[in-house]
């Protein structure tokens, strides 16, 4: 069983002891904080919106939210069975006080989580998390008595308003996808994808749509991350030919994974790429994506005449430099597109919806877009050390011997060596360093990683 704390909610496998996993016990004390940080950040709003993806558990933890969230006086609208980006969407519009969306993404069938998003339907920054803790941590909540018990609706009508929202953008152009007459295969690991990508297909006017585990059961039909290695249904229905593309979502869908006519990935780093390529022609800018993303989207934007910002890994990150740097689109590398002109947070469905724009204007297959950009790997290792072992002081010794190359400190240790790059970034909970490298090609990412990795042992041996 685990129970993992941290800023921005709390996610746990379900079942076992209180504080060992993710009991009905923890899913009150943790949502008691929230709704108690709430009342004390904005005493004048008084409504939680909340949604679930298709777990198993889900139905279970949204009554215990969403009693928990009445008893301290605060009113329920409940989306249901929803996506992460909807509930973004429908906090502000709904002017609530905040969300809870309760899906562990693309963790398995065994995990929930409840996550926290503040006014304007964004997650909650490092300072309010550790003031959600602190208060469940000290259980300083007060209930209301009975007859100022909060209120309860649900409101299903949430999902179409995403997709009205979406077709009402400039760039989404639904002509050029009808006239194209698209045949998609959709993949959405039986959870709430299911119900929301064939609704905005056919709202795109996608008629021939085929649809693989679609039902929103929660029996995951496979691991949910959408990586190519979990993706052998829609691959080898692909590999047919009687499609044009294949689409994969998460659980909650706010990750988009591509697949290409013929079978092949289009690769989770270049959701964003094609996305932001699209966007850029349209509307020059600046773009941000984390530190461990491709450096295609670097070459793209820079094409176009903008500036690319890498920022710490995590949502709340890559949305705090896209304010700051005034990006037109964002994101991270594992499908996660950030487009501003709907809201602040990744939104498969959105990208879905320009990438479909783009692909109907291009003309092209989905591979033969793909061939247009830049060919980048990724290779992603790690390291494990001994608990003794101090990591910061590992870092500081790697750093230091890289030091003629451009090197980046807000998150971990990022070396460039031209269009080469590692990042290095140490675990939370257990004494590993995560090792990322890109080239040109795999066996030179592979290489680059391999060297860091016996420069971190030469340092460990040094100190020993």
């Amino acid at each position: 069983m685990a129970l993992i704390k941290s800023i921005s909610g709390i996610r746990g496998t379900i079942g076992g002891r209180s504080g060992n996993g993710l009991t009905p016990l923890d899913v009150v004390k943790f949502t008691a904080a929230f709704g108690q940080w709430l009342r004390q950040r904005n005493p004048s709003k008084q409504t939680v919106v909340i949604g679930r993806d298709g777990r198993l558990s889900g139905e279970m933890i949204s009554k215990l939210v969403s009693s928990t969230l009445q008893g301290l006086g605060l009113n329920v609208i409940d989306l249901g069975l929803s996506t992460t980006p909807t509930v973004e969407l429908a906090v502000p519009a709904e002017g609530a006080a905040g969300g809870i969306i309760l899906t562990a993404s693309h963790n398995p069938i065994q995990w929930n989580a409840l996550k926290l998003l503040n006014e304007t339907g964004e997650f909650i920054s490092a300072q309010d998390g550790a003031d959600v803790l602190s208060i469940a941590e000290e259980e300083s909540f007060d209930f209301a008595e009975v007859r100022k018990l909060g209120s309860y609706q649900p409101d299903t009508s949430w999902l179409q308003k995403h997709i009205d929202m979406i077709l009402a953008l400039p760039l989404v152009d639904r002509n050029a996808i009808a006239t194209r007459n698209f045949r998609i295969v959709v993949d959405a690991v039986n959870s709430t994808g299911g119900i929301a990508v064939p609704m905005l297909l056919e709202a795109l006017g996608v008629e021939k749509i085929t649809k693989l585990h679609c039902e929103p059961t929660g029996h995951f039909a496979h691991n949910p991350e959408p990586l190519p290695e979990n993706l052998r249904d829609i691959i080898k229905e692909m590999e047919k030919g009687n499609a044009d593309l294949g689409i994969v979502v998460d659980p909650d869908v706010d990750r988009l994974a591509l697949i290409c006519e013929d079978g092949s990935p289009f690769g989770e780093e270049y959701t964003l790429v094609s996305v932001a390529d699209f966007v850029l022609k349209n509307k020059p800018g600046n773009t941000v994506s984390n530190m461990s993303s491709t450096v295609a989207l670097r070459d793209v934007t820079q094409k176009y005449g903008g500036n690319h910002y890498a920022s710490a890994v995590g949502e709340v990150n890559v949305v705090d430099m896209m304010k700051e740097q005034d990006a037109v689109i964002g994101g991270e590398g594992n499908g996660g597109i950030i487009y501003p002109d709907l809201h602040y947070g990744r939104d498969a469905l959105v990208g879905i919806a320009l990438f479909l724009t783009h692909l109907a204007k291009s003309g092209k297959s989905a591979s033969m877009l793909r061939r247009t950009y830049p060919n980048y790997y990724i290779s992603k290792n790690k390291i494990e050390l001994t608990p003794d072992i101090n990591v910061d002081a590992v870092l500081e010794r790697i750093q230091a011997k890289y030091a003629r190359n451009p090197i980046n400190t807000i998150d971990g240790v990022k070396i460039e060596f031209d269009k080469e790059w590692v990042h290095l970034r140490k675990s939370n909970t257990e004494p590993i360093i995560r090792i990322y490298s890109e080239s040109d090609t795999l066996a030179t990412a592979d290489h680059l990683a391999g060297k860091i990795i016996n420069d971190i042992r030469e340092v460990i041996a040094e100190k020993r």
